[in-house]
């Protein structure tokens, strides 16, 4: 009987099992071959794209430098209204254009033709010569001072009257110049505010061309800026208590050394040690060599660590009494000639002088948190100075005893430390913590009467 081999199953031989399918096979889904599988094609684009953008980028930066150094000066005296004024300019034209209705052809006329009649303001030369003085140039907060600037035509030919600017901080003070002629001068007088401390700088001083309205302006700068330091109110402290630093050999430490002043005890003689501390009397009386062995000593090293983290202080009253009290200590310590180091978050401050002192905590602003910890603030600044003697900690009411204290850890046991807790209107008071002397102190006039009783 023939059998249809259309329908019959496909003969297959004992030796060859049939294929089975693996599980990562079952379950891979259909697709392209991923054989030589390389970047696809949108990743090949973007690349080509990003290489012809760099191409571009480097032919065209020369072309917007140059283009720049050309037209900057020409397009630097359209100031923001003279902009707005040209765009809505161009929207009346392309308005009037497009719809062709004549009022708005009449009033793109009359803003194009006011740009152009105030371009005629800026046409002419002028030879100053200006001198900014403030007296004096350094104040405290709430003190009054005074700046002068003396203008003088020092060309050939008179001036019209012109407009002059000076910055003064924030501000800008501006005086209306008379028409001069050859030599002539002219001075006019102005008050700085002083109410905070702050560096301010008076300049430069500017004088102005323009139109009316304020369309177009053209600024000639003729002086340089001048500084005016308004340094924070400090207090004077008896000498020696601020620092609690009054040997005058040095401080002894617990570290053994064969050469200085502080005399610890006798050790047998060793090749080596230098002969002029042997001790001879006792020498012969005990038959051997006997050498001299001392305390180190070191000069007083006083560390000021002054927090101006934001988050540190409740208020700006109370930054500002924190400034107060660590100038007040350092001025102090740099008068009875101590070496001391005052750092903050922004580094070190100039300690040469008071007046370099009282200058750097006048450029000292509240910062937001850059450090994870007071602690890794303290370790970072400090870790390159000199191994102090004592160290000062300075900050808020928000910092915590336990703040205090991480810091206290960074330094070894022979080190005194103090710690100022600046909270404003507390009642002020001396404790001890855990070898920690923390000062509470609510006003700055407290702070001569708390220190006097922590040096006693």
């Amino acid at each position: 009987m023939t059998t249809d081999s259309s329908v019959l199953p496909e003969q297959r031989s004992e030796a060859e099992p049939a294929p089975v399918p693996s599980p990562a096979a079952e379950s891979r889904p259909p697709g392209p071959s991923t054989k030589g599988s390389g970047p696809g094609p949108v990743a090949r684009t973007s690349e080509s794209l990003r290489r012809v953008f760099r191409g571009l980028a480097g032919l065209l930066t020369p072309v917007f430098r140059a283009l720049k150094r050309t037209f900057g000066p020409i397009v630097g005296v359209i100031t923001p209204l003279g902009w707005l004024v040209l765009l809505l300019a161009a929207v009346a034209l392309t308005l009037s254009i497009v719809f062709g209705w004549q009022e708005f052809t009449f009033l793109a006329t009359v803003l194009f033709a006011a740009v152009v009649v105030s371009s005629a303001f800026l046409f002419g030369r002028a030879s100053y010569g200006v001198v900014v003085e403030l007296n004096p140039r350094r104040v405290v907060v709430g003190d009054r001072a005074l700046g002068r600037m003396l203008v003088t035509n020092v060309g050939p030919r008179a001036l019209p009257p012109t407009r002059m600017e000076l910055p003064v901080g924030k501000g800008v003070a501006e005086f209306q110049l008379p028409a001069m002629k050859p030599k002539e001068q002219h001075e006019e007088l102005f008050a700085v505010p002083t109410a905070k401390r702050a560096v301010i700088v008076a300049g430069p001083a500017e004088s102005v061309r323009g139109d009316q309205i304020g369309l177009l302006r053209r600024a000639l700068k003729w002086a340089d800026a001048v500084d005016l330091f308004v340094h924070p109110i400090t207090v004077r402290l008896i000498p020696s208590a601020a620092g609690l630093v009054r040997d005058l050999e040095g401080q002894v430490s617990n570290k053994i050394t064969n050469n200085d002043i502080a005399f610890h005890a006798l050790r047998p003689y060793v090749p080596g040690d230098d002969r002029r501390y042997v001790h001879w009397r006792t020498s012969a009386r005990i038959g051997q060599l006997m050498v001299r062995q001392f305390q180190e000593t070191r000069r007083s090293q006083l560390t000021i660590i002054h927090s101006s983290r934001s988050d540190l202080y409740a208020s700006e009253a109370e930054f500002e009494l924190a400034i107060s009290v660590t100038a007040s200590i350092a001025a102090q310590v740099i008068r009875d000639g101590t070496q001391m180091n005052v750092v903050s978050e922004t580094g070190l401050w100039k300690t040469q002088t008071v007046t370099s002192m009282l200058d750097a905590s006048c450029r000292i602003d509240p910062v937001a948190d850059r450090s994870e910890t007071v602690r890794s603030f303290a370790r970072e600044q400090t870790r390159r100075l000199p191994a102090p003697s004592v160290v000062m900690i300075v900050a808020g009411s928000q910092m915590s005893t336990a703040d205090f204290r991480s810091v206290q850890s960074l330094f070894g046991q022979d080190t005194s430390q103090v710690a100022f807790h600046v909270v404003a209107g507390a009642e002020p008071k001396i404790s001890a913590v855990a070898g920690l002397t923390v000062i509470t102190i609510g006003d700055l006039s407290d702070l001569s009467r708390l220190v006097r009783g922590l040096g006693g």
